[in-house]
């Protein structure tokens, strides 16, 4: 199959309003070339639904009807998506035409892995058709369903991509020194042997709590440049605690809620020794994260809004021993790396190639997923 144009879509659990759109020339398999990348915003009263929801869900937690917010919200920042992919296309001077799929993700509300036997859960909000019907482009979305009902975690789904990420680089040393962490609200890690061998979880938390805390102090939406962490101190006998929570030395594969780890850890201290011991904790579970794989990588590349935070990659190369690589240091976009993914994984699930793997989410075998929404009506 000939590469084609696709556009990934990502809005992450940081909550920062924004939604990532990115293009890729791909075939599912392999990198043909990096397209426009932009980051749009929802509107306000659309931030305010999905604030709502993610609150809603945390009190739902997967135990009854859904709650009635979760259809309004799903509907607007579906329509808020299709707007900003149509503003995208039409100031890239790019038709519709030219693009063979769109890879939408949606809204993480709520995400629970398998535990004591029990099937895990998961909850995106966001409605494919809808773009498909605005914007006239198959739209393939619910990515994570039949990842989760064949015994999945769900998540992480990016260890494909990175894969080829890394493929492409070209890397001349030994693949298995280098690992690529997304610091996102939760981080993840993806390590390949260059064989055959790919291993993907969620190492702890990584935004979400500092941001979290930073907030709840009126002091902005999150610590930027990490000058709060820096200018506190570390709470290490509090430090040492928090590293006894046992999802740290748990078996992988597996996964986190946005909000399995909260900025209650820091409850009780300064502001700035909050932030400080916040930053510490996601370095720290990194680097637990690395001692499980099966070589611990010399260098880590760094992709999502965390890699801007001076203050917490600080905190991983001292806590974790491995040294930080930008992406853009190989020619990555860091800040279009999810959403690039979603383009990547929509080319996949077109041609049922696999998106799930047995070292990614625990999946019994190799398996695709995702649906398909095909437009009722093709717009001019």
């Amino acid at each position: 199959m000939a590469a084609q144009w696709c556009i990934g879509l990502m809005t992450g659990t940081v909550m920062d309003g924004n939604v990532d759109i990115a293009m890729l020339k791909t075939d599912g398999e392999t990198i043909e070339e990096f397209g426009p990348y932009t980051l749009a915003s929802y509107p306000p009263e659309t931030n305010q639904l999905i604030a709502e929801a993610m609150a809603a869900a945390q009190d739902w937690n997967f135990a009854a009807e859904e709650p009635e917010i979760f259809s309004r919200a799903e509907k607007a920042l579906s329509e808020g998506q299709a707007h900003a992919i149509s503003h995208f296309l039409s100031k890239n001077s790019i038709s519709t035409q030219n693009i063979a799929l769109i890879g939408f993700h949606g809204q993480t509300v709520l995400h629970r892995g398998p535990k004591d036997g029990q099937k895990g859960a998961t909850r995106q909000l966001g409605d494919g058709q809808i773009i498909a019907d605005s914007l006239g482009i198959p739209v393939i979305y619910d990515f994570r369903t039949q990842d989760i009902e064949a015994g999945g975690q769900g998540a992480p789904l990016a260890a494909i991509y990175h894969q080829a990420l890394l493929r492409s680089a070209g890397l001349s040393d030994d693949p298995t020194d280098t690992a690529i962490l997304n610091l996102g609200g939760v981080g993840n890690i993806s390590w390949w042997d260059g064989h055959n061998t790919l291993i993907a979880f969620d190492t702890g938390p990584a935004n979400a709590p500092i941001n979290d805390w930073i907030s709840s102090h009126n002091r902005g939406d999150m610590d930027r440049d990490g000058l709060i962490a820096a200018s506190g101190q570390v709470d290490e006998t509090r430090l040492q605690s928090l590293l006894k929570h046992p999802y740290l030395t748990e078996a992988f594969p597996k996964s986190l809620d946005r909000n399995s780890f909260t900025k209650d850890m820091a409850t009780g201290l300064s502001l700035e020794d909050g932030a400080a011991t916040l930053t510490a904790f996601s370095a720290s579970a990194v680097g637990k994260g690395l001692d499980m794989l099966p070589k611990h990588p010399a260098r880590l590349v760094a992709c999502g809004g965390g890699r801007k935070n001076p203050q917490l990659l600080k905190e991983i190369e001292a806590r974790a021993n491995v040294k930080i690589v930008q992406a853009e240091e190989l020619g990555w976009r860091g800040d279009a790396v999810e959403a690039e993914c979603f383009a990547f994984l929509a080319a996949r699930c077109d041609r049922n190639l696999p998106i799930s793997f047995p070292g990614t989410t625990g999946v019994p075998t190799a398996m695709s997923g995702g649906t398909k929404a095909l437009p009722h009506q093709t717009t001019k």
